[in-house]
């Protein structure tokens, strides 16, 4: 099963939540985090930076 991650950027407030929770998938960019890889096999750390994010801008939808 392959997943789609995604970051509203203009949510987004640079908080680094989702690169201490899962720094394999989130980088910083300049003053917000991005997506390394938008698509995964495994959603694994991935729902851990979901979790963590305080303005609840990352999203993870099923590839059909």
């Amino acid at each position: 099963m392959a997943y789609k991650v995604e970051i509203n950027a203009d949510e987004c407030i640079g908080c680094g939540a989702c690169v201490a929770a899962c720094a394999d998938n989130f980088e910083m960019d300049g003053d917000k985090a991005k997506v390394k890889n938008a698509e995964v096999d495994d959603i694994g750390s991935n729902q851990d930076a979901v979790d963590s994010c305080p303005v609840t801008c990352i999203k993870i939808t099923e590839i059909q």
